[in-house]
């Protein structure tokens, strides 16, 4: 078990795309970060099932499950794109939109079609961040708003950010670089506050 307060945590994806995000944006509050590839071999682990109907609920799942599992305070998430015009879908199936083995152009294409003819395109990415150790539990959220474009942009970031233009920008997600993106995406903004709560937890102890 880490030591408390130690500014060293585990990120419970095994995502490389969002770990690379998370591990980028964490270092730059000064946070130590370990990714699920550095575990022990002996750390026997299964797949995460994300089961549950709320980002939040996913989010505490796995990191209490990795928690547990490897002794260390863990930080796991979980994303979300929700469409006005689609009653707040994929939501929690925004990985798995287009059925279980997805790819990214699958999840894209099909959001595309299901918005063919669609002029109101409004939308919101949203990441809850879940906090796990030995003291305590903790959640935050980050929303970035925006729109759906109608055709795909961009060959960078991941997911759905070739199609996902933010409020008061004209490049997707996708063309943006990565230092811009952060600093306004929906995960940078639950960093964000994520990083303010630790400032306040670390007054306190």
């Amino acid at each position: 078990m880490m030591e408390s307060g130690a500014k060293m945590l585990l990120l419970a994806t095994a995502n490389p795309h969002k770990a690379g995000e998370l591990r980028e944006l964490l270092s730059a509050i000064g946070v130590q970060v370990l990714t699920l590839a550095d575990l022990p071999s002996e750390i026997e682990a299964e797949q995460v099932e994300e089961d549950e109907p709320t980002l939040e609920g996913n989010a505490l799942k796995k990191a209490r499950y990795w928690a547990e599992r490897s002794g260390f305070t863990t930080l796991a998430d979980d994303t979300g794109l929700e469409v006005e015009m689609l009653g707040g879908a994929p939501g929690v199936y925004s990985a798995r939109y287009a059925g279980e083995d997805a790819t990214y152009e699958d999840n894209v294409r099909k959001l595309l079609a299901e918005l063919q003819g669609v002029e109101e395109r409004k939308a919101q990415f949203r990441t809850v961040l879940a906090y796990v150790s030995p003291q305590g539990e903790h959640l935050v959220d980050g929303i970035c708003d925006g729109i759906i474009v109608k055709e795909v942009r961009g060959a960078g970031g991941f997911g759905y950010d070739p199609i996902f233009l933010p409020n008061g920008f004209e490049q997707t997600f996708a063309e943006m670089n990565s230092a811009l993106k952060n600093s306004i995406s929906h995960r940078g903004r639950a960093l964000q506050a994520f990083a303010e709560w630790m400032k306040t937890k670390a007054h306190k102890t």
